[in-house]
């Protein structure tokens, strides 16, 4: 009976989270039209508005440690679903993304991506993508802001184990900027598939910066055994069984 009542709990509050998105992009684009700051505004008060209606609905209460970075990085941050860019999104000043480009097409969510400045890319064609953006930073173009890119390219499932790619490590030498990594437990409570959003408390904690400069083979080293190692301390803080 519980758990039914659960699943009935977690379909109100995906419903409800998909109509708000579609309430706050009728009160927020007309000002985001006249004043693209406003971007940042709206994407803050959407996220916030998940986070406090996951913690009404479903129990699923969102804490965010260590400390936010609010300057011109790089976050490297494990993905486990939606919910752990809900809560980045949430309290990091002016979020970017490197994308899928088949997000363009997606109701509201591609047009506040471009807003943001997130950076589309073709499958297959992401080094292009960061050279160009590597050079509007350069240039000055770029807006400045926090650059959120996953290290393993895509959500990976809690206890789940995938390897970090070297594109953030490039991205890392070639912007020369600090990297913030990012941990989460967000995969045991709200899965990458399904419906069922469990009670419980999802963190996702900001780790130790690595500062610029590092050779990309040194960084990749730092990166992965950070995040992973906080990741699973994390879940197993939150009752996910471990390995041994």
């Amino acid at each position: 009976m519980r758990l039914a009542l659960q699943y009935v709990l977690s379909v109100i509050f995906i419903v409800q989270m998909y109509l708000a998105m579609v309430i706050y992009a009728l009160f927020w684009t007309p000002i985001v039209l006249v004043r693209r700051e406003a971007v940042f505004d709206a994407v803050h008060a959407y996220c916030r508005w998940v986070r406090a209606s996951a913690a009404v609905l479903v129990g699923l209460r969102s804490e965010i440690r260590g400390e936010v970075p609010t300057d011109e990085v790089v976050i490297g941050a494990k993905h486990q679903s939606f919910f752990d860019i809900i809560m980045i999104v949430s309290v990091v000043p002016r979020p970017k993304f490197i994308m899928k480009k088949e997000l363009l097409r997606a109701p509201i969510v591609g047009w506040y991506a471009m807003r943001l400045g997130c950076i589309p890319v073709d499958r297959g064609k992401r080094g292009q993508a960061v050279t160009k953006m590597v050079a509007d930073v350069k240039a000055g173009t770029a807006w400045p802001g926090q650059l959120i890119i996953y290290p393993q390219g895509t959500r990976v499932a809690a206890g789940a184990h995938k390897s970090y790619k070297v594109g953030v490590g490039v991205l890392y030498s070639q912007l020369g900027q600090d990297c913030v990594p990012a941990a989460t437990n967000v995969g045991v409570f709200w899965p990458r598939h399904g419906v069922l959003r469990k009670p419980g408390i999802a963190v996702v904690e900001f780790l130790p910066r690595i500062p610029a400069g590092l050779p990309v083979e040194a960084f990749m080293a730092r990166i992965e055994p950070a995040v992973e190692d906080a990741s699973d301390r994390l879940m197993a803080e939150a009752g996910f069984p471990s390995e041994g």
